[in-house]
């Protein structure tokens, strides 16, 4: 079966996000949490605490899955409902990615971009606003991430994915 009896959106981002990181992640965990999707993040501040918040306030679920073994000050973020405490720090993004149904970045540094390259490689749909841009080696790859400048054109595509 390739499928999964709820779909889940993970949002993949910095913890320390800008305003307008901030503003994105939020209304895309809103948007998701609206269509009946699970929210899923890696638990910190920043965009995953937007996008969490965002899906809680539009009467969605959130999970987070936290790199540390138990609570933390900074794990998990206060709107996190279900908490994955994995002990596996860094190595937590491969269950963000392989659980997720698509991947959307906003933002992001190293461990981002991480996420990005493990979704890719696990055949993952992975979008990105203002985050990496990834050019392949010269061969085909069955998925590249779909990149959005315009934060408009990243919910109509999302609005039409959720639906």
């Amino acid at each position: 079966m390739n499928s999964v009896a709820v779909p889940i959106l993970a949002v993949l981002g910095p913890a320390v996000a800008s305003a307008v990181e901030i503003e994105v992640a939020e209304r895309l965990g809103a948007m998701a949490a609206e269509a009946g999707w699970v929210v899923l993040t890696g638990g910190g501040s920043g965009v995953m605490e937007a996008a969490s918040r965002g899906a809680v306030e539009a009467g969605g679920m959130t999970v987070g899955i936290l790199p540390t073994a138990g609570p933390t000050e900074n794990y998990p973020n206060p709107w996190v409902q279900i908490a994955v405490f994995t002990g596996a720090g860094s190595a937590r993004n491969a269950f963000n990615v392989l659980s997720a149904t698509l991947c959307v970045a906003v933002g992001g540094g190293p461990g981002t971009l991480s996420e990005i390259a493990l979704a890719l490689k696990n055949g993952k749909d992975v979008w990105c606003w203002r985050s990496w841009s990834i050019e392949p080696p010269p061969r085909t790859f069955p998925k590249l991430p779909r990149v959005f400048d315009d934060p408009d054109l990243l919910y109509g595509a999302l609005e039409d994915r959720l639906s």
